[in-house]
């Protein structure tokens, strides 16, 4: 079996299963939407019905000339997906550990809005009424706190009533290719941990009754599918397996979360130019 988290890669474009389209666009980054319009996929894709936009460009851990246009059109997919109304972000994984530190890093990054116009006066808020309301969490894995994350956003979902939650992760793929330069976003939800065979409960609209976006980049590969895909032979069970991930992951997950959360502020908050959201870092 094939661990992937990206819709891109179980999807063969010579075989399209029914109710599945692909198409391309894209000037910064190679842009690919997948969209599966039922159910019927989820055994055999590992996906369900939803929209899977895959941007594919340089290594996210450098910094490109073309960033601030990286930048805008990722915001720009983004928006795609995003409902009117207040949005929750949530940066899931753990930060302790670099590669699964995506999430709460980007969240660190996202500007928290939902409380200011009610602790800043008339005039500031006047300034702040262009501004969505947004609120922010990070809260950390099951073995840090005992708790879910489904469980820890339904709850929040059911006390603050957003229209949408962005959920930012760290992600697997099988093509070494990928690592580190792929950014994954789609509107069906999220498992986190299901790409490397950890999956905890889906995050989903079903679960907690919004819209459930997810945006992650791949930051690790499982070994068994290098050589798989390089050899194209079967592994024994019994062989030892680990999971990969690049030497320079320190600076991987922080400037990709950078990316992700230049364009989760813009998307949310465009009345925000480039400057303003890179003051906020």
């Amino acid at each position: 079996m094939i661990r992937t988290d990206l819709a891109l890669e179980q999807i063969s474009a010579d075989e399209l299963p029914e109710g599945v389209t692909v198409s391309s666009r894209g000037k910064a980054f190679d842009i690919t939407e997948i969209v599966i319009s039922d159910e019927s996929c989820r055994e055999t894709l590992g996906k369900g019905k939803g929209r899977y936009i895959t941007l594919e460009g340089c290594s996210l851990s450098r910094f490109s000339d073309e960033y601030e246009d990286m930048a805008a059109e990722l915001a720009d997919e983004l928006k795609k997906l995003i409902p009117e109304g207040e949005v929750l972000v949530a940066g899931l994984g753990n930060r302790d550990i670099t590669p699964d530190a995506i999430g709460p890093r980007t969240a660190e990054k996202v500007l928290a809005t939902r409380h200011l116009r009610d602790e800043l006066d008339c005039e500031e808020a006047d300034f702040l009424s262009s501004l969505r309301r947004v609120s922010v969490i990070a809260g950390g894995v099951l073995g840090q706190t005992g708790i879910e994350s489904a469980e820890l956003l339904h709850a929040i979902c059911a006390e603050i009533k957003p229209s949408a939650v962005i959920a930012a992760d760290a992600l697997a793929c099988s093509d070494i290719k990928r690592l580190g330069t792929t950014i994954q976003i789609c509107d069906s939800g999220i498992s986190p941990g299901s790409g490397v065979s950890n999956a905890r409960k889906e995050l989903s609209y079903s679960k907690l009754g919004v819209p459930v976006i997810a945006i992650g980049v791949p930051t690790v590969v499982d070994m068994h599918t290098i050589v798989r895909s390089y050899t194209d032979s079967d592994i024994s069970g019994d062989m030892p397996n680990m999971l990969v991930t690049p030497k320079d992951i320190d600076r991987l997950t922080e400037r990709a979360a950078q990316l992700i959360a230049f364009g989760i502020n813009l998307a949310l908050h465009p009345s925000l130019s480039f400057e303003d959201v890179r003051g906020l870092f």
